[in-house]
């Protein structure tokens, strides 16, 4: 509660009750799970707006100001961006956007319970679905060092890498816990590793198959959540 003042100040504009009416989806898992593409795609087929909470911070993170560098020397570590600072630029960019669109998507959020609880009480409601990419350690670890390899993210190297997944890991299963008993969690499972040069035609096939299974899986959870 102590964080409601700081959100209020922060959100002058912001009317909480605007948010009762558009489908909201949480799309949560472990960096490198497959969450950013699956969002992408069906923000597009849905006409949802796709907000990435880890593209948020990014961005407030290059710039030149103190809160920029605080946020960079967090992700650099590989742990937490405070809650409220989170949830603060979460809906600052749901305000610029809920007149032209009938929901959102919103990946990569919550990362935490309290982010969870908070969003709640600031918001006054449950998203209509939670989608969690369910991804296997390794398959995320060589997902994220060949997207490094390849000119990635400052963050996609090994030992930070593990940091953000040991992270994940801590702090997930409260907010899958928190989602299963308000039954509204639904599970995609994905557990082929990403695409690297020199792998078999076979192998590409079959993560292209995977990933399809995936697709259409998060697909039809997300109609089903617009049709409740």
């Amino acid at each position: 509660a102590r964080c409601l003042p700081f959100l209020c100040a922060s959100l002058p504009l912001f009317a909480a009750e605007k948010l009762q009416s558009p489908i909201i989806v949480f799309m949560i898992g472990g960096p490198g799970c497959g969450k950013a593409v699956q969002s992408s795609r069906m923000a597009v087929k849905y006409n949802f707006y796709h907000i990435a909470i880890g593209e948020l911070l990014r961005e407030e993170s290059s710039r030149a100001t103190n809160k920029g560098k605080a946020i960079r020397d967090i992700l650099l570590k590989g742990t937490l961006v405070p809650s409220v600072r989170s949830l603060t630029a979460l809906l600052c960019r749901i305000r610029v956007h809920q007149k032209n669109v009938s929901g959102f998507i919103i990946e990569g959020f919550p990362r935490e319970i309290n982010q969870a609880k908070l969003f709640e009480e600031v918001v006054g409601r449950l998203p209509n679905i939670v989608i969690v990419f369910d991804c296997s350690t390794e398959t995320m670890i060589q997902r994220l060092l060949i997207r490094g390899q390849m000119g990635g993210r400052v963050d996609d190297h090994e030992r930070i890498i593990r940091q953000r997944l040991e992270t994940h890991y801590s702090l997930c299963e409260p907010v899958l816990t928190h989602y299963l008993q308000k039954s509204i969690l639904r599970n995609v499972g994905f557990h082929e590793p990403g695409w690297a040069p020199g792998l078999s035609s076979h192998s590409r096939r079959s993560q292209a198959g995977q990933g399809l299974a995936a697709w259409q899986q998060a697909e039809q959870l997300c109609s089903d959540a617009i049709l409740l």
